[in-house]
């Protein structure tokens, strides 16, 4: 049987399993589950490329190539809706993540590969009542390691009892070339647990040093009371029989007590020697596991960190296992600096040297201070960033939290912490020299500073920022058309505790990711492309904050999508990538901008054609602005194609049934939403397409897009053949009581979306429209639309909007006098506030009723 189909028949513990290890690495499971027949025909292929091979590569590049274009043909054939938004993810993921690393892409599958047929062993060799031996199956490479000790008949891998069940999976495995191995939690808890027991060893080695040498001095003390003894009786006279035999008595006891003294000399020598070397292998295995930890694990987190202030799905809690493993690190480095203490405490009592031996104590004591000094200043840390875009007088949060605090009881004397703001060159000299510029600041931060607090049931050493407020910002000299909105700054959180009684002091510090400060509403988007860019692009080791002029299109698709996904709960596909691709390099007719970079200035500061001040980046940020506050689920359920060119779009109508409409965000206005419609004027024997004057979030907070489709009756499927209702019926807001008057005696009324020439809401079935306006591009469709002020029941009377803006303000009331019903008619229209502004940007395309 299939592996796949083997995998569906698993628990559910396991299924969870399953699918974490593809979520992990963003490798969608609908792509292993319907893709399973093409992934696992390339058994031999995954296991013969290896990533350390760089002859492979080009290898998994055709089989990455081959992939896509196997998802692209299940594409073609495949009708379900949602499940095609999937696919079209998955393969604008794969194109941007991996067109440049495929190896990465082919080590996912064949890790998914591996951890599915341990599980399958696992299931089997239960239900069969064999053991699974605590075998972890994880995405990396080597040789499972069975942590039962018991007889070997019960789940070792290749025995009678685990072959039977598993064969079929065990042969896939062999196929695959992968066995189980340990992740990294496991791996990393093993290391230490060996560290732990090389300690726990060496305070052995520690303690029987201690016992040899207080025997030596004993036997010191005893051959020194010879030596005394032998002197006094070798000076008297006269000399007896006796006497010389006392002598001769006392001379072989010195002379054995001499040679014992040499042997315990020469035995205390080699246990030093030993102890010595098993320390310093300790710290060896210490460096290199603290490396793995601070400059692997705890720098990967911090990137995932700075990765989701884009958007990127993070997991908080992985910060609780890194710690754990600092915990674990802080105490086996105390223990170890306290037997090299100790040990030097010995040989200071007692000091011993070896022919030509150096004293490697003084180093290692050095080495393991430094080894303690870098895991404490490492493990402070921003565990909740600030907000990456700070507006001057507004509230916000930030938590700092030292990880090794509760292990070295630093939460004893609880120490303060300072927050204080610095500009791109007072971080950098401060990277260079963290004695220098740790009071320069350049601006004033209100509640500042917090003392930290221990929590004994997480055992966390944590203080959290609440109420901070930037009050001013001393801004930078300007370089060349760089804006406010380019400038970013960091937050410097500083502290300074003792630990081991007052032993050791340390002052630690920590910056956070880059911040922008803005004092309007107007720079935020400004600012928040300077973040992005930041965010995305920044490398590892950088000078603060530099980041690339100009970046490969795939690497920007990337962050695009996730950032979209993140503000609006669905990314992007393929097709939408193109189309930003086309407007950010003002080139519409390219089709493959994979091997293109796009610059910071096209990005942000170059402006787009038809508009008269607005970037790629403005533009972009305002339809995600519109998309989350106004049309989340619409966009999450498909319903809003969004990115589609006004060409593109008249071609896709014109090829479908009359009536057909889309949604498409419009090219000429910021976060403007259009309507597309095709419609046939059965008198004129016409058929064209029509692009409605787009709606903002002005008036999707009058009335929703969706009961504004609702109002159209003339717009029956949405594209390609989904009836209108089908697809917005759900978000129609429901019909009221019908009752005539507000609580306050106001008569009610309703606003409805009405294009003039077109039949209006609720006027029946009639087919016939003469007065069809002139489709979108002819001279005839620039006129100005017409608005329908209607109470209690529809009238007719019509004013141009244009002749209306030239009213005085006795004109309008008489205007709208004229239109109201008797009741209304008298009086002075005291209730009555007309901004035509306002009307004319929300009322342009509506009737009220």
């Amino acid at each position: 049987m299939a592996v796949w189909s083997q995998c569906q028949q698993l628990p559910p513990d396991a299924l969870r399993q399953v699918r974490a290890a593809y979520n992990e690495h963003q490798f969608p499971i609908e792509v292993r589950h319907y893709m399973a027949t093409w992934i696992e025909s390339k058994m031999t292929h995954w296991s013969e490329l290896d990533a350390n091979n760089p002859g492979h590569a080009q290898f998994a590049h055709s089989l990455v190539a081959e992939l896509l274009q196997e998802i692209e043909g299940k594409l073609k054939h495949e009708t379900d809706f949602l499940m095609r938004a999937r696919l079209e993810e998955a393969c604008t993921l794969f194109q941007t993540h991996y067109s440049s690393n495929p190896m990465a892409l082919v080590t996912i599958v064949k890790n998914g590969l591996n951890i599915e047929i341990n599980l399958i062993q696992q299931h089997e060799m239960l239900m069969s009542g064999g053991v699974a031996g605590g075998v972890t199956p994880v995405a990396a490479t080597g040789v499972g390691v069975n942590n039962n000790n018991m007889s070997n008949n019960i789940g070792v891998m290749g025995s009678p009892v685990a072959a039977a069940p598993g064969a079929a999976a065990m042969a896939a495995a062999a196929q695959v070339g992968m066995m189980p191995v340990k992740d990294t939690n496991t791996e990393i808890l093993e290391l230490l647990a060996t560290l732990t027991d090389r300690t726990g060893e060496s305070a052995n080695d520690l303690r029987y040093l201690e016992q040899e040498q207080e025997s030596f001095f004993l036997s010191y003390h005893d051959c020194t009371k010879t030596n005394a003894q032998l002197s006094h009786l070798t000076g008297q006279q006269p000399s007896t029989q006796q006497l010389q035999e006392m002598i001769r008595n006392l001379e072989k006891k010195k002379q054995i007590g001499e040679q014992e003294l040499s042997v315990k000399v020469s035995g205390l020598i080699q246990r030093r020697i030993a102890l010595v070397e098993k320390l310093q292998e300790t710290l060896e295995q210490l460096t290199s596991l603290q490396q793995r930890v601070l400059d692997q694990e705890l720098i990967s987190w911090k990137r995932e960190q700075q990765m989701a202030g884009n958007g990127r799905p993070f997991n908080e809690d992985r910060l609780n296992t890194i710690q754990e493993w600092c915990e674990q690190l802080a105490e086996i480095i105390w223990q170890n600096r306290h037997q090299i203490k100790e040990c030097e405490r010995h040989c200071t009592k007692l000091p011993l040297q070896a022919p030509g031996g150096v004293d490697m104590l003084p180093s290692l004591n050095q080495h393991i201070t430094r080894l303690l000094s870098s895991l404490v200043t490492s493990t402070f840390i921003i565990e909740k960033e600030p907000t990456q875009v700070l507006k001057t007088n507004n509230k916000f949060t930030a938590t700092v939290r030292l990880l090794v605090g509760g292990k070295l009881n630093v939460y004893m004397t609880p120490p303060q912490v300072r927050v204080s703001i610095i500009n791109e060159s007072q971080a950098n000299a401060l990277l260079k020299n963290d004695s220098m510029g740790r009071n320069e600041q350049s601006g004033e931060i209100v509640n500042c500073t917090g003392t930290m607090e221990y929590v004994q049931s997480t055992r966390q050493l944590s203080v959290n920022f609440r109420n901070m407020q930037l009050r001013k910002i001393k801004r930078a000299e300007k370089k060349g058309q760089e804006s406010v909105m380019d400038e970013k700054f960091a937050l410097l959180f500083q502290s300074q505790f003792s630990v081991g009684g007052g032993e050791l002091v340390f002052q630690v510090w920590t910056l956070s990711l880059p911040v922008v400060v803005i004092v309007h509403g107007n720079q935020e988007p400004h600012a928040w492309a300077t973040i992005l860019w930041d965010n995305a692009f920044s490398d590892q080791g950088r000078v603060l904050f530099a980041v690339p002029d100009k970046v490969p299109w795939p690497q920007v698709a990337d962050m695009l999508d996730t950032k979209f996904k993140a503000t609006t709960g669905r990314g992007l596909t393929h097709e939408n990538l193109l189309y930003l691709a086309g407007k950010a390099f003002r080139n519409n007719e390219c089709t493959d901008f994979s091997n293109l970079c796009l610059t910071w200035s096209q990005f942000c500061k170059e402006i787009l054609p038809l508009q008269d001040k607005n970037t790629f980046w403005d533009w972009f940020f305002q339809v995600m602005k519109v998309t989350r506050e106004h049309l989340r689920q619409l966009w999450i359920d498909g319903s809003i194609l969004g990115f589609v060119g006004r060409k593109q779009a008249e071609e896709m109508l014109r090829a479908s049934p009359s009536d057909t409409f889309l949604l498409r965000f419009s090219d000429s206005e910021v976060g403007g939403v259009t309507i597309a419609w095709t419609f046939e004027d059965r008198e004129k024997d016409q058929r064209d397409v029509f692009m409605l004057q787009p709606f903002t979030s002005k008036d999707f907070a009058i009335r929703p897009l969706a009961d504004r489709i609702s109002d159209l009756e003339y717009l029956n499927y949405l594209y390609p053949s989904i009836p209108k209702d089908q697809a917005f019926s759900r978000y129609y807001t429901p019909v009221g009581d019908g009752a005539r008057n507000t609580p306050n005696g106001y008569v009610r009324y309703k606003v409805v979306t009405h294009v003039p020439g077109f039949p209006k809401h609720g006027s029946g079935g009639d087919t016939s429209y003469p007065n069809t306006p002139a489709p979108m591009g002819s001279p005839a469709a620039a006129g100005p639309l017409s608005v329908s002020s209607v109470m209690d029941q529809t009238y007719a009377h019509t004013q141009n909007m244009q002749q209306i803006a030239d009213y005085s303000d006795q004109q309008l009331i008489e205007t709208l006098q004229s239109i109201l019903p008797d009741s209304l008619r008298d009086g002075d229209l005291p209730d009555i506030n007309l901004d035509f502004n306002f009307a004319n940007a929300n009322f342009g395309n509506m009737e009220i009723q």
